[in-house]
């Protein structure tokens, strides 16, 4: 009897994709996240009679067969880029993207990430750089004197300093992906380039399909808690089925062994 194997795939699936929706819900309130969803593939089946097959002489074939099933598999959790809600904040350094594109951020080792959190702030040195002390590439580099900062919707950075002339601080440039779906995402709110993503494309905002920038605002989580929570029931749902199907399988099993 198979269906303890069979049950038993299903159960640890569903373990993963109460996995994903967990996660999700925890980063209801994350800047820029991207909600995950669990995708599986049935495994392979056994053909006890395959389809297809001729049955006499005359030429008649099986119409439909018998094929048994191995059970389920997780193949992916796709990460849904949808664009989520834009937050006002009123924060000078707050930014964006609305539309394609993600910021660059330069790690400490040298390479780049990409990030849809816009959450930026000033370092002790003047640098525009992440919560984490990351820079935002190219770099923009903001003096003392520097106030009334302003970012424009095609990225172009600019203040005021104590004479009232006008300071032009640098232009901002987004990388967006062919495939956005294929970043790895390593945490703290950044994603990293793969083969699966493609190279990345860089542009001014604004300019060939790219997304603008708006200051003073934040991306919020694309995270929905009514398709969580229904996620969440089916899911327990179809958990709870398998582990009845192995009960009944053992039941079974009982039944055979104690016959006398």
């Amino acid at each position: 009897m198979k269906a303890l194997h069979i049950a038993a795939t299903g159960m640890k699936a569903q373990e993963l994709n109460v996995e994903v929706i967990s996660n999700n819900v925890a980063n209801m309130r994350t800047t820029g996240y991207k909600r995950q969803r669990a995708d599986f593939q049935d495994l392979l089946y056994e053909n006890q009679r395959r389809m297809g097959t001729e049955t006499s002489d005359a030429g008649t074939i099986v119409p439909n067969g018998v094929q048994i099933g191995s059970g389920v598999r997780t193949v992916g959790t796709t990460r849904i880029m949808s664009e989520g809600p834009v937050l006002q904040t009123g924060n000078q350094y707050d930014m964006t993207v609305r539309g394609e594109g993600f910021f660059q951020i330069e790690r400490p080792d040298g390479t780049t990430a990409y990030t849809r959190d816009g959450a930026f702030a000033r370092s002790q040195t003047g640098q525009l750089v992440t919560k984490d002390g990351y820079t935002v590439q190219p770099g923009i580099n903001i003096p003392e004197n520097a106030r009334d900062i302003t970012i424009n919707a095609q990225g172009v950075v600019q203040a005021m300093d104590n004479n009232d002339q006008i300071l032009n601080l640098g232009q901002l440039e987004i990388a967006r992906f062919t495939n956005k779906a294929g970043l790895e995402a390593i945490g703290d709110n950044l994603f990293l380039e793969t083969p699966a993503s493609g190279a990345p494309q860089v542009n001014t905002p604004g300019t060939n399909g790219f997304g603008d920038i708006l200051q003073r605002h934040l991306e919020a989580s694309n995270v929905d808690a009514v398709t969580e929570l229904s996620s969440l029931i089916a899911a327990q749902r179809a958990y709870e089925m398998n582990s009845k199907i192995i009960k009944a399988a053992d039941e079974m099993y009982s039944t055979t062994t104690n016959m006398r």
